[in-house]
């Protein structure tokens, strides 16, 4: 089956789970379906930040991410079932999470934004130990909790780059 196909294929056994996983249809898009759900989850959480009290921001961010891996993994794991794949490219609910995740503290500005989706792109493609070996767990929650290592440590040299003054 092309990967095309494939992509179809999934539709009428899982609607609300591929709807999910593919962030609303996000992962359809081409080329580099992550990279679209990161850059569209930046600005999605850019207009949610500026209207959100300072003192809320924080919390909000890693509430969502929580929730979104929450709601990823078993939407992940029937999305992929439904296509026989072990980790298909139009799911991306995975990189919502992992973006968010490198967001969280990040105070609101192009290069902050910039640097957290460079800082999480970069570590969700070159995937360093642990991120690689959390591929491996089963289903829904090796897609998911591979990115969301990969946001955690693009959270951490975000948090590091703030704390010496490099990104003002």
């Amino acid at each position: 089956m092309s990967s095309d196909s494939a992509v179809h294929a999934e539709q009428p056994d899982a609607p609300l789970a591929t709807l999910i996983a593919t962030f609303f249809g996000i992962g359809r898009i081409r080329p580099g379906p992550g990279t679209w759900a990161s850059a569209i989850t930046v600005l999605l959480w850019a207009a949610l930040a500026y209207t959100m009290v300072p003192a809320h921001r924080t919390l909000a961010a890693i509430s969502l991410a929580i929730l979104i891996t929450l709601i990823g993994v078993p939407a992940a794991t029937r999305a992929a079932r439904a296509i026989g794949a072990k980790d298909p490219q139009f799911i991306v609910i995975d990189e919502v999470a992992g973006q968010l995740i490198a967001l969280i503290a990040v105070p609101l500005g192009w290069k902050t934004f910039l640097a957290a989706f460079l800082l999480f792109r970069t570590f969700d493609i070159l995937k360093p130990p642990p991120v690689r070996q959390l591929e491996k767990l089963p289903e829904g929650s090796g897609i998911m909790l591979d990115d969301v290592a990969a946001g955690i440590l693009a959270l951490a040299v975000m948090q590091l780059l703030l704390h010496f003054g490099l990104l003002s």
